[in-house]
This record gives C-alpha cells, structure tokens and sequence, in this order.
C-alpha cells in the first residue's frame, strides 16, 4: 500500500515533456511564505510575505526536536520572467535574531496555456551560533520544476540538486485541486480558495546523516531515538521514496493580498535510523501582499 501514491504520481505525470517547468523555487521549500499559487507573472510586481509555520518540514525529514518557526519574504518578479528573492528564517525560542538567510533568483517562462516551468538557484547562509534545523548540512539549491494542467487538476514534476556540506538530490511529484467558489464573503473583491494537493517525494538523504553526525547532542535529547550499534549502516546515498503528504490550504483573497492556512499529514518512509521520524500534521499560517 505505500507505494499506492508512488504509482498515482507516475501515471499522472508521465507524459509531461522534460523540457517543461513550473513553480519558483519558494514553492518548494517550506519555510518561505507565498501560498500555494502558481501563477506566472507577466508583469512586474513584488511580493512581501510573513509565514509561521509549526515545525520545520525539509524533503521529508523533520530534526530530532519541534523547531516552530517564522519567516519574511521578499520577491520581485520582472516583466520578462525573471526573478529574485530573499528569506529571513527564525526558529522560535531561540537567542540568534536570524537564524538562516536565503537568497536566489531565477526565470519563469510558460510553453503554453498547459505548461508552464521555471529555474532557479537558492544559497541557503545559516548562522552558526543559531539553533540548527536538519536542513543546514546543504547550502545550496539547483531547482527545475514543471507543471501541467489538465483543466480539473495540476500535476507538476521538480528537480532538486542540493549541495554543501552534503550532496543530495530529489524528485517531489505533486498533483494538486483548485477550488475557486463563485461567491464573495464580504463584498465582490474578495473570494475564497481551496489548493488540495497530495505529494510523494524521492532521493537521496545524505543531509540526514551529516546532521546525525554533527549534531548527537540533539539525538539525545529525543526519548524515540536509536542509537547506532556497531556494524549498523544507514545508506543514505540510496535513492529511494521519502515521503508521502497530503495537504489542504484554505485561503482567503483580495486583489492584493492573501491570508492562508494550511493543513499538511505527513507520512515518513525510509527514515534514517537515528532521526525516527514518524506521521505529524504540520500547520502554516502565511500573508503575503502583492504590489503591481
């Protein structure tokens, strides 16, 4: 049965050309604050948001211990597809002021009214007296997506080459239902918006074992955790499924600016022995404003 969404991705996906992309990288990650929107803008705008999130939710993996955190971010989108960006990530309850930074930038273009994709690079800078989220072995994201739309749901492919300190690479295949009532709330300006979307993510999860191995202070500090026994190895260089989730946004639109909450139940596969990571429902509350 765990493959049983495996083989839903595969069978939605297939016939998408590898030459299509889609989402921008923030899209991606979860720790920036757009909401799950894949609009590809065609003119020029920028985008300011704030996010909190319940715990922070990297390819699959979660640390040893909850980092609940917050999030800005700022992004401007040209008339020509380009883009850039910038992310300042703070993990509640600890001293650092910021504890990781985030700056990239690149293209969204669109083949046609069905398929549309980007590229883009994303620099990950950690402060290193900061609390330290499992994500912080990679400093380094390469990110090609593409999205096709089959007119009553959204499939979409992503490529993830993350290197630093640890190399990994990913396949997330997402497909995904927007729902748009007819019907304002309060006036006819505004509306609201339902995204249900289940995913599957693949790769490799060398990030897992740098963390383990830099980090077993914080293992400890976890009651579930298993320790390594001698002659016990973890290849986390295997590529294999990461996990499977199911999420539900809710949000509520004007014509510049949306406030959404989302739902995500996470499923773990293949977990690296020493982590344990098991199901969690991860909750996120973002507002972002658009300025055109």
């Amino acid at each position: 049965m765990k493959y049983c969404f495996l083989f839903l991705f595969l069978a939605t996906c297939s016939i998408i050309p590898a030459a299509a992309a889609g989402l921008v990288v923030y899209g991606t990650l979860p720790v920036h604050a757009v909401a799950d929107t894949d609009t590809v803008f065609r003119k020029r705008s920028v985008s300011v948001g704030i996010n909190y999130g319940s715990d922070v939710l990297f390819f699959g993996r979660t640390g040893p211990i909850k980092y609940p955190y917050a999030s800005t971010d700022i992004i401007y989108n040209s008339k020509s597809g380009m883009f850039v960006y910038g992310s300042g990530v703070k993990v509640l309850g600890y001293n650092a002021p910021v504890d990781e930074l985030d700056l990239g930038g690149g293209y969204l273009y669109k083949y046609s009214k069905k398929i549309s994709g980007s590229i883009s690079y994303t620099r990950f800078i950690f402060d290193k007296n900061a609390a330290q989220v499992i994500k912080s072995a990679s400093s380094n994201d390469i990110n090609f997506k593409n999205s096709f739309n089959w007119k009553f749901a959204k499939s979409s492919v992503v490529f993830d080459y993350l290197f630093g300190v640890a190399n990994d690479y990913f396949i997330t295949l997402n497909t995904s239902k927007y729902i748009e009532p007819s019907w304002g709330i309060f006036d006819d300006q505004d509306y609201l918006s339902f995204n249900p979307t289940i995913s599957a993510i693949l790769g490799t999860q060398n990030f897992v074992g740098k963390y383990s191995y830099e980090h077993p202070e914080k293992l400890r500090l976890n009651e579930a955790t298993e320790v390594h026994t001698p002659g016990s190895t973890y290849n986390n260089g295997r590529f294999n499924a990461l996990n499977y989730s199911i999420k539900l946004p809710i949000a509520y639109n004007r014509p510049h600016y949306t406030l959404e909450a989302s739902w995500k139940y996470s499923i773990p596969v293949n977990v690296e022995g020493e982590l344990k990571n098991r199901r969690e429902v991860f909750f996120n509350l973002t507002f972002y404003y658009i300025f055109f």
